[in-house]
């Protein structure tokens, strides 16, 4: 009976692994010989390399090698070239043409089969590469499919010449100023999100990376210099995408909003919105009536990690109600008919990236607490914010699309005047639809068009739908100037012959 017990598993094992094989000694040539003939100065032709009769015999190797039983150096050397000949194949086979994100889960709900095992691509790199071999310089020949990551070599990685190759590779992805960029005059550095992504394994503070990168670099980076990660290029590594060049376009230094920011550092924002509305009793009569809401939002985060940040957001607004023919920036002075003036809510914030593989899509909610009393009016003063608290949960995403365009998206959960409604309280609940597409001309300019649909739930459907055109100039890497025109319009004003629209001028600031 013993005996029994101890074979079922034994057999067991077996069933799964019997159509694993032992390696293919032509399997390093035919790899080698793939990455020649189709890789040039880190850019692949996805289409050459899809016609090429090896290409599919090498994923048959992949998939049916028993890579178990190899050596350790041939085992990384087999897994490492896995690796990128895998995330090739998903690309083709998912029709990927500007960039692996678009297409959700590439990483790590995709599986391949290795060595008759299934696995994510995530599951070979973190559990079977680095967390076996604890090697971070595996994340300078394992090539994601982007050209933020370092280039792919034109061969393969073999047992034989394996640890040379990987000094190789660090040495060249760590001396490469498109990777690592260095301005001694700022003294400063601005990383790869690499190291920011992967910290522990590098060390896991600031200087243990920088004897890291300073342990390959030919010239070293000093400890006093301040450390930055630049955002990272996924644009896809397609010889059609950088014409045979390892060039990154204008949108790989832009900064992008939806990412959590790094660890111990800060972003301030300062948003200044002035909305103005006419109406009129007919389509063809005089504006009778105009009311204006300026709003100055600061809102500030700190990196408690590199995927969680703590915040809080603050608003102040000043509100005129006037004629019709009044200007909008009646709000700025004492003559309004009816005007008011105050901080009106305050409260923290969290943003948090969930997905490693998806540094661009983050969860971000904001509790705001009114400050004030009779914030939405009385006999003598006029609206000018909630009497209830506010809460706004906000799922951030941007995808690069090519070299210079990138779409911004954006869905919020927003429920407003919360509190009893027997005592008035509104509860109301809108899911506003953002999406924005942006044009990068030069590295610092961004040229955007924005679409916004809010829809308001409730006993009375009711929405609001605005549409506009902005630009942003990064003056520095760390100071961001913004501005925005929008036409706005909801049931309102279509009710009472209205026009409205928001004039809007903002900073970022990041530390």
């Amino acid at each position: 009976m013993k005996n029994i017990i101890l074979i079922i598993p034994i057999v067991f094992w077996s069933l799964i692994n019997m159509n694993a094989q032992a390696i293919d000694p032509a399997f390093f040539t035919q790899v080698d010989q793939l990455f020649k003939t189709h890789v040039k100065a880190g850019a692949i032709d996805y289409k050459a390399i899809e016609e090429d009769s090896n290409f599919p015999t090498v994923i048959n190797a992949i998939n049916k090698t028993n890579w178990k039983s190899l050596d350790a150096k041939t085992q990384q050397a087999f897994l490492i070239n896995s690796y990128n000949l895998l995330v090739i194949d998903q690309v083709i086979k998912n029709g990927v043409t500007n960039s692996v994100q678009e297409k959700g889960g590439f990483f790590d709900a995709k599986v391949h089969l290795i060595g008759g095992e299934k696995m994510s691509l995530n599951t070979l790199e973190k559990k079977h590469l680095l967390a076996v071999y604890g090697d971070p310089r595996f994340h300078f020949v394992l090539v994601c499919g982007a050209q933020g990551c370092p280039p792919i070599t034109n061969f393969a990685y073999t047992a034989d010449q394996l640890e040379q190759q990987l000094e190789q590779q660090t040495q060249k992805a760590i001396n490469d100023p498109i990777f690592i960029k260095v301005d001694g005059e700022e003294k400063k550095a601005s990383l790869s999100q690499i190291f920011s992504w992967y910290a522990a394994d590098f060390g896991g503070n600031k200087k243990n990376v920088l004897a890291f990168i300073n342990k390959y670099r030919n010239n070293p980076i000093a400890e006093d210099f301040a450390i930055n990660y630049y955002t990272y290029d996924w644009t896809l590594n397609a010889q059609s995408l950088v014409n045979g060049t390892a060039q990154l376009g204008n949108s790989s230094n832009r900064y992008v909003v939806s990412a959590a920011i790094p660890k111990g550092t800060t972003e301030t924002k300062i948003f200044n919105n002035l909305y103005t509305q006419r109406t009129r009793s007919s389509s063809e009569g005089d504006f009778n009536a105009r009311s204006n809401f300026f709003t100055t939002s600061v809102s500030f985060l700190y990196g408690i990690n590199n995927r969680f940040n703590l915040g809080f957001d603050l608003r102040y607004r000043r509100v005129s109600n006037t004629d019709g023919n009044t200007s909008p920036l009646n709000v700025f002075s004492g003559a309004a008919d009816s005007r008011r003036q105050g901080f009106t809510n305050f409260g923290p914030k969290i943003r948090w990236a969930p997905f490693q593989a998806l540094p661009n899509f983050s969860v971000q909610s904001a509790f705001w607490i009114p400050i004030g009393q009779d914030l939405e009016g009385n006999a003598t003063q006029p609206y000018i914010d909630w009497n209830g608290a506010s809460w706004n949960t906000q799922f951030f995403n941007d995808i690069t699309l090519g070299n210079n365009w990138s779409l911004f998206t954006e869905i919020d959960v927003l429920l407003e005047d919360i509190g009893n409604a027997g005592n008035g309280a509104l509860n109301r609940l809108s899911t506003p639809a953002t999406a924005i597409l942006s044009y990068f001309p030069n590295p610092k300019t961004t040229i955007y068009a924005l679409g916004n649909y809010s829809p308001f739930w409730g006993n009375e459907f009711d929405y609001f739908v605005q549409a506009g055109l902005g630009a942003k100039y990064q003056v520095t890497s760390k100071f961001e100037i913004e501005a925005l025109v929008t036409d706005f319009s909801n049931k309102f004003l279509a009710a009472n012959n209205g026009q409205a629209a928001t004039f809007n001028i903002g900073v970022r600031i990041s530390r």
